[in-house]
């Protein structure tokens, strides 16, 4: 998990950097549901709302610097 933190989350529709990953829900199974993405924070502020879930199935790629995902 620690590995995947440094990447950046690019869409490739547009080559838009979605954020870092800063959680993960995993199933009973131990299977990746989703990723939690954060995005642009303010250095005051705690809340989580801005914060978007990137679903497994969106993953196209996971290469050495980035993870590509799709639009939903």
């Amino acid at each position: 998990m620690s590995d995947l933190q440094t990447k950046k989350i690019i869409q490739i529709e547009n080559g838009k950097n979605m954020g870092t990953i800063v959680d993960a829900e995993v199933r009973e199974d131990g299977t990746i549901e989703f990723f939690v993405i954060e995005e642009g924070k303010n250095f005051f502020s705690f809340s989580r709302e801005n914060d978007t879930r990137i679903f497994w199935n969106r993953i196209q790629k996971i290469g050495e610097d980035v993870i590509l995902v799709s639009k939903e």
